[in-house]
């Protein structure tokens, strides 16, 4: 199957899904056929913090637009920040959209995960998941520690890398997540955050959203079930 790949949001995060996507498929023997638009991470987060559903799912409708000129079967955004706007984009999409956030459901399901710490932008961390996940308790950064994540996080993601304080602030967070408040897990719930843990052993069970994701699309672009 076709993908098509909504990018750009960061470039650090669609090269993840890139090199991940095309790894996966070389080792199922699978040929990778991509397609990937490059949106602007900016307009985003602008639209992300004013709440600015329609607005955004109309820029992201026309990026799917020319993705299926392009001949894509499927398209994804990949970012779960950009998941705020997911169920507008689903109503106007010309192609079917593989939403990350039922396949986070089904995760946590089949893992039988009871609460899970959550670090992304300030709106995911406080949506509980854009209200999509039912089937955990999730648990986010308290008080001024929420913005703070977001800030580092958004930092973090327009330098496409990830400096040893705000890898050190990660892992702080997280681990406060488990041992404060119980988390079984932390959901890295921005896809960039692999910058600031990829290779490291942070002292707690990490799970990768982005990877999460990025899993289903591979079972959809070699004809497996999502």
């Amino acid at each position: 199957m076709h993908i098509g790949l909504i990018g750009g949001i960061g470039p650090a995060a669609t090269e993840f899904y890139y090199r991940r996507m095309a790894k996966a498929h070389d080792e199922a023997g699978a040929e990778m056929d991509v397609t990937i638009v490059h949106a602007s991470v900016r307009e985003l987060l602008r639209h992300v913090l004013a709440d600015e559903r329609e607005a955004q799912a109309q820029v992201f409708s026309r990026y799917v637009h020319r993705l299926k000129d392009a001949g894509a079967e499927i398209a994804a955004v990949t970012s779960l920040g950009g998941h705020f706007c997911i169920k507008e984009l689903e109503a106007i999409s010309p192609l079917p959209i593989l939403n990350a956030l039922p396949v986070l459901e089904t995760y946590f399901r089949e893992h039988q995960i009871g609460r899970i710490g959550v670090m992304g932008t300030s709106a995911i961390m406080r949506s509980n998941l854009y209200g999509a996940v039912t089937s955990v308790e999730i648990v986010a950064p308290p008080g001024d520690q929420l913005q703070a994540t977001h800030d580092n996080y958004v930092a973090m993601a327009f330098a496409a890398g990830a400096s040893e304080a705000q890898r050190a602030f990660f892992f702080e967070t997280g681990k406060a997540l488990c041992d404060e408040q119980g988390a079984d897990a932390v959901l890295l719930a921005g896809t960039d955050l692999f910058l600031a843990f990829d290779g490291h052993d942070c002292g707690f069970t990490v799970l990768d959203g982005g990877q999460i994701h990025i899993d289903a699309l591979v079972k959809a672009s070699i004809g497996e079930n999502t």
